[in-house]
C-alpha cells in the first residue's frame, strides 16, 4: 500500500464492511478511502455458516472470524491453524498444500487479511480436486 493515499473501496447501498471489527452500513452507494493499516472484511468475502461445506471452507471461516470479531481474535487462530495442521496431513493437491504452507505462515506472523485472500484462491482448486475423487461418505 503507498504512503500517499490509502486504500479506496467502493460500497453498493446497503452493503456492509467489516472494519476492525466493527460492523458499518452505508445507506447509498459511497467511496471510502482506509488511510491506515485497519483490518478490513468486504460483506461479499464474508461467508455463511451454511457454505462451510468442504475443509478449506471451514478453514476460510475461522480466518474470516478473526478479522470480524476481536473478542475470538486468539481463538479462531488457534481454530484456523489446527484446521491447516489437519489438511496439511490429509491433502494430496501440492498446490493446495503449498498454499496451506504459505496460510500456516500468515497465520504465525497474525497476517489473517492475507490469509483469507489465500484461502479464498484456494477454494476453486479444493472444488475441482473434489470432481475427480468420489468423496468419502461419512456419517455425521
Amino acid at each position: 500500500m503507498g504512503m500517499g493515499g490509502g486504500l479506496k473501496i467502493t460500497l453498493r447501498a446497503g452493503e456492509r464492511i467489516f472494519v476492525n471489527g466493527g460492523v458499518l452500513k452505508v445507506d447509498r452507494k459511497v467511496s471510502i478511502e482506509l488511510m491506515n493499516d485497519v483490518i478490513f472484511l468486504l460483506e461479499q468475502h464474508v461467508m455463511k455458516p451454511e457454505e462451510t461445506t468442504t475443509p478449506l471452507r471451514q478453514l476460510y471461516f475461522m480466518v474470516q472470524m478473526m478479522l470480524m470479531d476481536p473478542a475470538l481474535h486468539m481463538k479462531a487462530r488457534t481454530m484456523a491453524k489446527e484446521s491447516v495442521a489437519n489438511l496439511l496431513a490429509s491433502v494430496s493437491d501440492g498446490r493446495i498444500l503449498q498454499g496451506l504452507m504459505e496460510v500456516s505462515g500468515l497465520l504465525d506472523t497474525d497476517r489473517p487479511f492475507e490469509a483469507l485472500k489465500k484461502v479464498r484462491m484456494l477454494l476453486p482448486l479444493e472444488a475441482s480436486s473434489a470432481k475427480t475423487h468420489e468423496p468419502s461418505k461419512e456419517v455425521a
